[in-house]
């Protein structure tokens, strides 16, 4: 398959001595918002490059491979630099090849960003606790509830209160994944969300002040 061009951002990589990453993400709207208001908060440290490819997990999975083996060739042959680090980001939805995809991108270091039921799981966490199964739709009724968003569209009003609220929301995050092993329940089971490990990453590389 064939690397489809990232965006938003234009600059040349091999000239960027920033750490950058490459992010594929199922959908087109609320993850490209959300990761594009990031991008601006971090953007003077750190590059987040989003691929204009879409799809379900085992095709962004594929495809954030073969964006790295292609990267790493070229870094081979004096062309620039390969990236620091790629993901993707999806929800756990009914896709039959989840669990492939997931096993793939850890057999080939791609990082995961994973939801369930959605993505607006990982926002209702920055607000409050959620321990109860819910279902997509209940997560995005409760996510516009709480921060008085509307449609799938993150603004950059809600993307600011979002990253204030990062901290509480990766502890939330992780204690849902505690729970979920406690009491036997397989990784990712509804509700959880790895996207903190993502957001964790790009924010860490951030300047020291």
């Amino acid at each position: 398959m064939s690397r489809h061009g990232p965006r938003p951002l234009k600059r040349e990589r091999q000239r960027s001595p920033q750490f950058e990453l490459l992010v594929f993400t199922e959908g087109e709207v609320t993850e490209v918002n959300y990761l594009t208001h990031l991008h601006r908060q971090v953007r003077d440290a750190v590059t987040v490059s989003i691929d204009a490819f879409h799809g379900g997990p085992l095709q962004l999975v594929e495809h954030a491979i073969d964006s790295k083996d292609a990267d790493t060739r070229g870094e081979q042959k004096g062309r620039g630099r390969a990236r620091d680090g790629y993901w993707c980001v999806f929800d756990t939805d009914v896709h039959p090849n989840l669990d492939q995809a997931v096993q793939l991108a850890a057999a080939h270091d791609i990082g995961i960003g994973l939801s369930n039921p959605c993505l607006e799981l990982w926002f209702m966490l920055h607000y409050a606790d959620q321990t109860a199964y819910l279902t997509g739709q209940e997560a995005q009724s409760e996510w516009h509830r709480l921060c008085g968003a509307r449609g799938k569209a993150v603004d950059a009003e809600v993307a600011a209160q979002l990253f204030e609220r990062f901290a509480g929301a990766k502890v939330r995050a992780t204690q849902l994944g505690a729970k979920h092993h406690l009491d036997g329940s397989p990784p990712g089971s509804n509700p959880s969300s790895s996207v903190w490990r993502l957001v964790d990453t790009i924010l860490s590389h951030r300047p020291a002040f």
